[in-house]
């Protein structure tokens, strides 16, 4: 069984800011952060 990450509030609203300014696709600047592209979009709702 793999352990579950934890990411932090400022982490998530950083990561929902940079989704918003629309410089990258979603799914790139997920890989970029490491993330899956759904929790990406996740965190934006």
């Amino acid at each position: 069984m793999t352990k579950r990450n934890t990411f932090t509030k400022e982490f998530k609203q950083e990561a929902v800011r940079l989704l918003e300014k629309g410089d990258k696709p979603g799914a790139q600047l997920a890989r970029k952060l490491g993330i899956k592209r759904n929790q990406l979009y996740k965190w934006k709702e």
